[in-house]
């Protein structure tokens, strides 16, 4: 068996500007691997990447291919599920005899080369992740981190671990690519119905979940609420106040937008931990990463400083502007139980104040299936502006459009509305909170919506 640390030289990927393709990029181009790639469009992560050392283009084309790729067959090329077998380049290498692998293959034989911390579960996989992986930067061993999201403190969504045998990695369900790892812990948050299209039910859902416990040997956490429903026979669990969790949080205090609190351990209790993002979702995802980090050795007095260090991730309940009139959050809520605790959170900080929120909704697939949820989670919301459906991967399906949810909505205050209208609508219906919700291209919004928001 190849080993890909060692035995490649040339490295190229086909979608290389995408989140989890882009970490990927980043850890060879540090381990001093010739790294190119093909892009449809030009990004700030591309942008990025040849900053560091790649080579990138943005238009597909077997010609555009550099030539020593084609000349070397022992070459990695790398992509993910979202690439049409219709991708010109795909196709090419698919004929040629290049070693062609997913992303999500090259994940699992990285994962067989190190000592691996899979984050698993339907929603919080990001947050924990990066989390913990700078949890265990205070570790004398530090680690390995691929990331669904830039960190805020490394500014990148790959940490490099230097000499470190420990890697982070988010073991993500959709395509069963989860199943690929060979992980030595793992963490799992919450087991709810999605990627109906993979899965066909929950039940299908749940059986996957099922099979990546049973192949963690040995440190396994589960949100206490999950274990109870899935077969995990050895287990820690986490929660934010329940005392019958291993791991749990007492003596909580808020201060403005901010926490204090005592994280509680089966063997201690770490005093006095200050919370630097807010969001009790995001405090409950702290306990589990702190907890793996407390089973890996990081002690409580490098815990407490990490997690007041700890500055947020870009589009996880990221404060994009907070003024004495309006205050601006962007989240990439794109599951009803995640839009439903992401506001709620909101509710939360911001009582009494009227909160309208602007919702991407992401896949046809998931519309569909998930309508009613989307209607009842956005109802919450005093303003509610909805997007068409950003597509990612799927051709559209008749009927499903963002129409769908709208008309589920029992809400004098929501409607449908275009990207292009949507600057002119805030800059005559100024909101005192807003969020931005959702998992496709509404980030390209961000920085539109802040500049109307802070004139």
């Amino acid at each position: 068996m190849m080993n890909i640390k060692n035995d490649i030289k040339n490295i190229y990927l086909i979608g290389i500007g995408g989140i989890g393709m882009s970490a990927l990029a980043r850890y060879f181009l540090q381990k001093g691997k010739w790294v190119a790639g093909y892009d449809r469009t030009y990004s700030y992560l591309t942008s990025q990447l040849e900053d560091e050392g790649a080579v990138i283009h943005y238009d597909d084309g077997v010609e555009m291919i550099p030539d020593n790729i084609k000349a070397d067959k022992n070459s990695l090329v790398i992509y993910t599920p979202a690439i049409p077998d219709t991708n010109l380049e795909k196709r090419f290498f698919m004929q040629s005899g290049h070693r062609l692998m997913k992303r999500a293959e090259v994940l699992g034989e990285l994962s067989r080369a190190y000592n691996t911390i899979a984050v698993a579960g339907t929603h919080g996989k990001t947050t924990i992740s990066t989390m913990l992986a700078h949890l265990l930067q205070y570790n004398k061993n530090k680690a390995h981190a691929f990331l669904g999201g830039i960190s805020l403190n490394y500014n990148s969504n790959y940490i490099n671990g230097r000499e470190s045998g420990l890697m982070v990695v988010e073991a993500d369900e959709f395509d069963r690519s989860f199943l690929q790892l060979q992980q030595t812990s793992a963490i799992v948050t919450m087991v709810d119905a999605d990627h109906l299209d993979i899965y066909n039910n929950k039940a299908m859902l749940t059986a996957a979940f099922n099979e990546f416990i049973s192949k963690t040997p040995q440190h396994l956490l589960i949100r206490y609420d999950t274990a109870t429903n899935i077969n995990a026979k050895s287990c820690y669990t986490y929660d934010l106040f329940n005392e019958k969790a291993d791991f749990y949080v007492s003596r909580f205090r808020q201060n403005g937008m901010y926490y204090r609190f005592d994280l509680h351990t089966p063997e201690a209790v770490i005093e006095n931990l200050d919370m630097g993002v807010p969001g009790r979702l995001n405090l409950e995802n702290m306990v589990a990463a702190a907890a793996m980090a407390f089973m890996y050795g990081v002690n409580a007095r490098d815990i407490r400083e990490a997690v007041a260090d700890f500055k947020g991730i870009k589009r996880r309940f990221e404060i994009v502007l907070h003024t004495r009139k309006v205050v601006y959050i962007d989240d990439y809520a794109h599951h009803p139980e995640e839009i439903k605790r992401t506001l709620h959170a909101v509710r939360t900080l911001f009582p009494g104040k009227k909160i309208a929120g602007v919702f991407q909704p992401h896949l046809y697939s998931r519309t569909r299936d998930f309508a009613d949820g989307f209607a009842s989670a956005l109802e919450t919301l005093d303003v509610c502006l909805i997007l068409p459906i950003y597509p990612a991967r799927e051709l559209p399906i008749p009927g499903v459009n963002s129409d769908l949810i709208l008309k589920k909505m029992q809400h004098d205050n929501a409607r449908i509305i275009t990207k292009k209208e949507l600057p002119d609508y805030l800059k005559s219906h100024k909101p005192d909170i807003l969020i931005t919700l959702g998992a496709g291209d509404i980030d390209r919004l961000i920085d539109p919506i802040k500049a109307v928001l802070s004139e």
